[in-house]
């Protein structure tokens, strides 16, 4: 049959294609008696069943089943036919093939995939031509010695340029023998023809074996009809971005034998961390890190459940962006059993920008002081919420537990329990408890938990400012929930005071402050009542209505509810209430509210970490603890 490859050739190829070396570009093996183990390349496992006899040319899976010579490990990796796999392995192994009857197939005829990876070799040369010598690639070359990268650097990563002119790159393939079809589907031109690139600095993105599957592109001129920064060749039978990591190629070795990667954000990230003597560095290509990378960075590190730990180092920009991102990479941690880390600068400089301003000692200096993950998280999380104040730290808790409940480890899940109910300033039991009852799955699980339950029942917003917009917030979202005795007891008190405006005696109502109560609304009320203040002189119709007005306008229809409302208590001969029961109500807010601030001194004395900041706090919660003394000592 004509195009057949002949069978010696096939055996040739067998016999000069190390099976160990081909294996090696996409698995990290070690040595167990006669043969080679690793984890496997096509399923997710956390012990190593993967095996290689290079003696018999072989290998085995024991986990899915896989198994067979080199041939069937390229076809099955790279997804490549018996022929295509039979022809890359031919061409590193310098093998020249025979077809039956003496004749290869047409150009067209030969395999898909080994066309398109042609394809790209091609394009890539030319475009590196044209980077150095090309006039109008000076903007190129000047945005890229403005990084601290010259002419060395650019060819060592193999950097180029893609000209202005929109058929230029077209025009070179189709010379070479390329069909319009062929360019299309590896995506180097669009449907009318033109080169997906035009005056842009190129980067080759090329995947785990060296083989040049795609571009980037970075805008470097400003009129630019394309806004976007950078551009990546789109998804094709050969480029897949969720499978590739920028770089791999040049630092898989590294990360098998140091058994550590360091991810990074960007091509010249990448340049600058290998220039610097980070050579594990690889990035993502226009996505985020996810499930496919860590399935590829898993098998070069050997990241085994047993044995010493691999290790993984992200850095990322120290803006709003870059904790995102880390956040992301937290919530797929679980499927590491490396230990993960985080580096970012102090002033939020990327590896690029480290080594201009501190050189290469700069950027290695990050990747060695990296935070461990969890840490970075904790203190990110933390750094939204005031601990000062309980809801706070009541978001805090809720935002925490459930990272604290992903911890595999139950040893280190407690050690982390402990310290970060520290770090919030609460009870361990309490957290511990809030740990307990977290949802399962990370970050993204507990928020999807929280957008599910919706808004919690009975929140309620401020009502500081409102009167310049009190239309944005309903009547409804303001009532107080009164199931909760704490508001309903504020409730009461305001009762009294609105319907008896001089129930309280002065210095009884000189104890209560605005912020003794929970509900805004009925901060807001009392607010009101103190700034009109008893007035004998005054009808109750025309003092109420003197109150109305200090009010935001969402709040008035409350007062008029707690003026006509009958009080929970008997009133006395001449119609008022018992003062016994109004004393009650002053204590009882006072109370709630000395608690409180108990309560917050206590969590800001468990976070001090300062001589000079405790003993003050512990002054304060002295002089707390003696006026609740004093309080209730009233009251006998």
């Amino acid at each position: 049959m004509a195009g057949r490859i002949k069978s010696d050739d096939v055996e040739l190829v067998k016999e000069r294609s190390s099976i160990e070396d081909v294996v090696r570009e996409h698995v990290t093996l070690r040595r167990s008696g006669n043969n080679l183990v690793g984890l496997c390349p096509f399923h997710d496992e956390k012990t190593p069943s993967f095996s290689v006899n290079p003696t018999q040319g072989f290998y085995h899976c024991f986990g899915c089943g896989k198994g067979g010579d080199v041939i069937s490990f390229v076809m099955e990796v790279d997804h490549l036919t018996f022929a295509e796999a039979v022809e890359r392995l031919a061409g590193k192994a310098g093998v020249e093939l025979h077809y039956e009857d003496g004749e290869r197939p047409r150009e067209e005829t030969i395999g898909r995939r080994t066309r398109l990876i042609e394809a790209h070799r091609v394009a890539e040369e030319f475009y590196r031509e044209l980077l150095p010598a090309m006039p109008e690639a000076r903007t190129a070359r000047d945005y890229l010695r403005g990084r601290d990268f010259d002419g060395k650097v650019a060819e060592k990563f193999g950097l180029g340029y893609a000209p202005t002119d929109g058929h230029a790159l077209a025009n070179h393939l189709r010379s070479k023998g390329f069909q319009r079809e062929e360019l299309l589907t590896a995506g180097l031109i669009n449907r009318g023809g033109y080169d997906v690139f035009q005056g842009r600095l190129l980067w080759p993105i090329r995947d785990i074996t060296g083989d040049t599957v795609g571009f980037g592109a970075r805008r470097i001129f400003d009129g630019d009809p394309r806004p976007a920064k950078y551009l990546n060749t789109g998804e094709t039978p050969i480029y897949k971005k969720q499978k590739v990591l920028y770089g791999l190629d040049l630092a898989k070795k590294a990360i098998a034998d140091d058994r550590r990667a360091v991810v990074v954000e960007g091509y010249t990230d990448v340049m600058a961390a290998h220039l610097s003597g980070v050579t594990q560095a690889v990035a993502t290509c226009g996505t985020a890190f996810g499930v496919e990378h860590i399935k590829l960075l898993r098998r070069l590190l050997r990241d085994e459940t047993t044995g010493e730990q691999a290790r993984v180092i992200f850095t990322f920009d120290g803006d709003a962006a870059g904790q995102k991102a880390a956040l992301k990479a937290y919530d797929e941690d679980q499927r590491w059993a490396a230990q993960s880390y985080v580096a970012v600068a102090a002033d939020g400089q990327d590896p690029c920008e480290l080594r201009i301003s501190g050189g290469a000692e700069a950027v290695r200096g990050l990747v060695e002081q990296a935070t461990p993950m969890f840490e970075f998280v904790v203190d990110t999380t933390l750094a939204r919420f005031d601990l000062d104040a309980v809801t706070g730290r009541v978001a805090a808790i809720k935002a925490l537990a459930p990272i604290v409940a992903d911890i595999r480890d139950a040893n280190t899940r407690n050690a982390q329990t402990r310290e970060v109910s520290l770090r919030i300033g609460i009870g361990i039991d309490e957290f511990a408890e809030a740990v307990r009852r977290a949802p399962r799955g990370g970050i993204a699980s507990a928020r999807k938990a929280r957008e599910a339950a919706g808004p919690r029942r009975g929140a309620e917003p401020d009502v500081a400012g409102e009167q310049a917009g009190a239309g944005a917030t309903s009547y409804e979202a303001m009532l107080p929930d009164l199931r909760d005795p704490i508001v309903r007891g504020e409730h009461m008190l305001l009762q009294c005071l609105v319907q008896f405006p001089t129930s309280v005696p002065p210095q009884q109502l000189a104890l209560v402050k605005p912020s003794d109560f929970t509900a805004p609304a009925h901060r807001a009320i009392f607010e009101g009542v103190v700034a009109v203040g008893p007035d004998p002189a005054k009808s109750q119709a025309a003092w109420l209505s003197a109150v109305t007005d200090q009010l935001p306008e969402v709040v008035r229809p409350l007062i008029h509810g707690l003026a006509v409302e009958p009080l929970p208590t008997k009133l006395d001969g001449q119609g008022r209430p018992d003062w016994h029961y109004v004393r009650s109500l002053v204590v009882r807010v006072r109370e709630v509210a000395l608690r409180r601030q108990i309560a917050e001194t206590m969590s800001a004395l468990r976070r001090s970490d300062d001589a000079e900041r405790t003993r003050a706090i512990s002054g304060e919660l002295t002089a707390q603890q003696r006026a609740l003394a004093d309080l209730l000592a009233g009251l006998e």
